[in-house]
C-alpha cells in the first residue's frame, strides 16, 4: 500500500518555505487592510451595496486583468513580475494610508484604492500560482496549493481580529500603514530567490498571440471548462458571506469592528481545518463529491447565518463555511494545474481566476443589491439556495480526477532536415499527413480524428481539414496550416504524453506498408527558379506530427 503523502511535504523545499513564510506576512497585512477598508466604508457610505462593493473592487481586477497577467507569467520572468506587482501594491497602500490619515477618503476614492491594490494582486497571482509547479515536484503540488490556502486562512483566523482591534483603537489609517509595511518581507524573499533559467530555443510569443493561445487552449479543453464553470458558480454564490459580513456584524448581531474581525477569524479558522482535511478527503472521496460537499456545507452556513441574530451562533456557522471555501477553491486550483501543461499553465490559472473572481465580483454586487432592497438576511438565504443548485450542476459537469491525463511534455519532436532556405518567420506552412484506412475501421478512425482535430486546434493549428481520396477511398489526408515555421515547431513542442496516445492509435489503424506519410509545405506565390529550388520528397517517421 503506498505511503500517504504528508500535507507538510512542500516544507522540505527551502524555496517554498521562504516564499510561503513571506507570503504569510503579506497576507496578514492584506487582511488587516481589508478589515480597515470594509469597516471604513460602513462609516463613510450611506448604502449597504457600497459596503459590498469593497469586496467587488478587490476581485474585479482579477476578472479583468488575469488573462494578460497569465500571458506575462508564461512568457516572461515570473520573479520580476511578482516583484513589480508587490512594489505596486506597496506604493498604493502607502497612498491609501496618507489619504485616510488626512480624512480625504470618499466612498468612490476608497473603492479606487482597493481596486488598484486588486490590480497588483491580479498581476501577482498567476505568476505565483504557476511557480508552484517549478518550486515543488508534481506529487507535492496538491499539498503546496493546500498549504498556500492554509497560510492565507491561518492569517484570516487572526488577521481580521487584529485588524478589528487596530481599527477600533487607532483607526483605519493605521491598518493601511501596517499593510504597506507587510509587503517588505515578500519583496525581500523574491529578491533573494534565484529560479533556474528556462532554456527555450524559440522566440518569445507576442503578447496578443500568447493571449489567443491561452484562450484557444482552454476553450478546447473540456476538463478545464468544467472547472472554470464550477469555480464561477461557487464564487458567484459563496462570496455572499464575505461581501455581507460587515453588515451581518453591524446589523444582525449588533457588533462593531472587533466583532467583524472575530467573525472573519472564525471563517479563517474553518479554512485552516479545510486545508488540513483536504488530503484525507481526497483518499476517500472523488474530486466531484468533495466539491458537492463544499457547495452544500457552504449553503447550510449561508442560510443559517441569514437566520441567526446571536454572535456565538453566527461565529460557529462561519467555521464550516471556511472549511468549504478552502476545499472547493484549492481543489479547483490543483485540478487546473494538473490538467494543464507547463507551457500554458499561467494562462489557464489566470482564466480560472477570471471565472472565479468574476463570479465573486458579480456576486458581491448582486447580494449587496438584494441586501439593500430586501435585507441582508434574505440575501444570504437566496445565496444559499443558489449554492444548492451549484452542487446539483455536478450531475452534468463532473470534475475530473487529478490523474485523468498525463500532461508531461512528449519531447519526441526533432526538426526535420529541410531542403529549402526556411527562416523562423517563413510561411504560411501547410502540413498534410496521408493514412491508409480499411473501410471496417473508418468509424473508429473518424472518432480518433475528432480528438486529433481538437488537439491540433488547441495547440495552434489553423484551417484543419480531413480529406478522402475519391479514386482511392482507402486514402485519407489530414491537413492544417500554421502561420510560420517557428509556429509549426512550437505546435509540435506543445505535444503531451496524453496526445501521443491518439497518434499511436491512429498508426495502429494505418494499413500502409510504411508509416503515415507527412508532407510539410510552404505556400508560395509564383516565383522564379532563382528564388526557389525543388523540394525533395521527405518523410519523418519518428517525429510527432
Amino acid at each position: 500500500m503506498p505511503q500517504r503523502a504528508s500535507p507538510l511535504a512542500p516544507f522540505q523545499h527551502k524555496t517554498f518555505r521562504a516564499l510561503w513564510s513571506a507570503t504569510l506576512v503579506s497576507n496578514l497585512g492584506g487582511l488587516i487592510q481589508a478589515v480597515g477598508a470594509g469597516w471604513m466604508m460602513t462609516t463613510i457610505a450611506t448604502s449597504q451595496d457600497m459596503v459590498a462593493l469593497v469586496q467587488a473592487s478587490t476581485t474585479l481586477p482579477v476578472m479583468v486583468f488575469s488573462l494578460a497577467a497569465g500571458a506575462l507569467a508564461d512568457n516572461y520572468d515570473r520573479r520580476r513580475i511578482m516583484l513589480t506587482a508587490q512594489s505596486l501594491m506597496l506604493m498604493v497602500s502607502l497612498a491609501l494610508a496618507v489619504f485616510a490619515y488626512f480624512n480625504l477618503l470618499t466612498p468612490w476614492l476608497l473603492l479606487s484604492f482597493t481596486f488598484l491594490i486588486g490590480c497588483g494582486g491580479a498581476l501577482h497571482n498567476p505568476s505565483w500560482q504557476a511557480s508552484m509547479g517549478d518550486i515543488v515536484p508534481r506529487e507535492d503540488l496538491p499539498a503546496a496549493v493546500a498549504l498556500n490556502s492554509m497560510g492565507f486562512n491561518l492569517m484570516r483566523s487572526v488577521g481580521p481580529a487584529i485588524g478589528g482591534l487596530i481599527v477600533a483603537a487607532a483607526g483605519a489609517a493605521m491598518a493601511f500603514i501596517i499593510n504597506a509595511f507587510s509587503y517588505i518581507a515578500l519583496l525581500l524573499a523574491l529578491w533573494r530567490w534565484q529560479p533556474p533559467k528556462s532554456q527555450n530555443t524559440l522566440p518569445r510569443e507576442s503578447f496578443g498571440r500568447a493571449i489567443a493561445a491561452g484562450l484557444r487552449y482552454v476553450s478546447m479543453s473540456p476538463n478545464l471548462l468544467k472547472v472554470m464553470f464550477r469555480g464561477f458558480l461557487f464564487g458567484l454564490s459563496g462570496i455572499a458571506i464575505l461581501a455581507l459580513l460587515p453588515i451581518v456584524a453591524r446589523d444582525l448581531v449588533a457588533g462593531n469592528a472587533f466583532t467583524y474581525g472575530m467573525m472573519l477569524g472564525a471563517f479563517g479558522l474553518g479554512a485552516i481545518g479545510g486545508a488540513m482535511l483536504s488530503a484525507r478527503l481526497r483518499e476517500v472521496m472523488s474530486n466531484e463529491w468533495i466539491v458537492r460537499l463544499a457547495f452544500l456545507m457552504f449553503a447550510g452556513s449561508c442560510i443559517c447565518l441569514g437566520l441567526s441574530t446571536q454572535f456565538w451562533l453566527s461565529w460557529l456557522l462561519l467555521l464550516p463555511a471556511g472549511v468549504s471555501w478552502v476545499l472547493a477553491l484549492s481543489l479547483f486550483n490543483v485540478t487546473v494545474q494538473l490538467s494543464t501543461p507547463r507551457w500554458v499553465v499561467g494562462r489557464a490559472l489566470a482564466l480560472y481566476q477570471t471565472a472565479t473572481f468574476g463570479g465573486m465580483a458579480t456576486g458581491s454586487w448582486i447580494w449587496g443589491s438584494i441586501a439593500e432592497s430586501h435585507g441582508v438576511d434574505l440575501s444570504l438565504i437566496i445565496a444559499g439556495i443558489v449554492l444548492i443548485g451549484g452542487a446539483a450542476v455536478g450531475l452534468m459537469f463532473k470534475l475530473p480526477e487529478f490523474d485523468a491525463l498525463n500532461l508531461d511534455p512528449l519531447n519526441r519532436f526533432n526538426e526535420p532536415e529541410l531542403k529549402l532556405d526556411i527562416r523562423s518567420r517563413s510561411g504560411p506552412i501547410m502540413i498534410m499527413i496521408d493514412y491508409k484506412i480499411d473501410q471496417d475501421d473508418v468509424t473508429q478512425f473518424l472518432s480518433l480524428m475528432a480528438d486529433r482535430r481538437r488537439v491540433r486546434i488547441r495547440d495552434g493549428a489553423q484551417q484543419w481539414a480531413l480529406l478522402r481520396d475519391l479514386e482511392h477511398p482507402e486514402t485519407w489526408t489530414e491537413s492544417y496550416h500554421v502561420p510560420t515555421w517557428v509556429e509549426y515547431v512550437r505546435h509540435n513542442q506543445r505535444r503531451t504524453q496524453a496526445d501521443a496516445e491518439i497518434w499511436e492509435r491512429l498508426k495502429a489503424l494505418h494499413r500502409g506498408e510504411k508509416p503515415p506519410v507527412v508532407h510539410r509545405m510552404i505556400e508560395r506565390q509564383t516565383v522564379t527558379p532563382h528564388d526557389d529550388m525543388p523540394l525533395k520528397p521527405h518523410t519523418d517517421d519518428h517525429a510527432i506530427v
